[in-house]
């Protein structure tokens, strides 16, 4: 009876390693998939970070050049504006000139109809 006490231990030890070996597969092949998935995630992420990182001095980088075309707007604004002042100045001094020799030849015909 002693024998088939022993044999009956050992069967249930042996189960018992089996349902521990088991266990134990089944434990490492779940670590094995959360740690790849941990891995995805974590590429996942570092791939959007860089993107992002990417992104904002492509940002950064685009409103420089924004500032730096309005300030050159600017001064264009204000050199079209001294243009037309200038201009308006040259069309006054034309005025002022047309005027004058219109004055001129009204004078140039009074003096040639008084020498007749």
């Amino acid at each position: 009876m002693e024998e088939g006490l022993k044999n009956r231990v050992i069967l249930i030890l042996g189960i018992f390693c089996l349902i521990l070996l088991i266990g134990n597969i089944s434990s490492c092949s779940d670590a094995i998939r959360q740690r790849a998935a941990r891995d995805k995630e974590m590429f996942s992420r570092l791939d959007t970070e860089e993107r992002v990182s990417k992104y904002t001095n492509e940002k950064a980088a685009f409103e420089k050049q924004i500032e730096e075309e309005r300030a050159a707007i600017e001064t264009l604004k204000k050199d079209l504006v001294q243009e037309q002042l200038s201009n308006q100045n040259l069309k006054d001094e034309l005025q002022k000139m047309t005027q004058l020799k219109e004055t001129l030849e009204e004078d140039l015909k009074e003096a040639l109809v008084k020498k007749k």
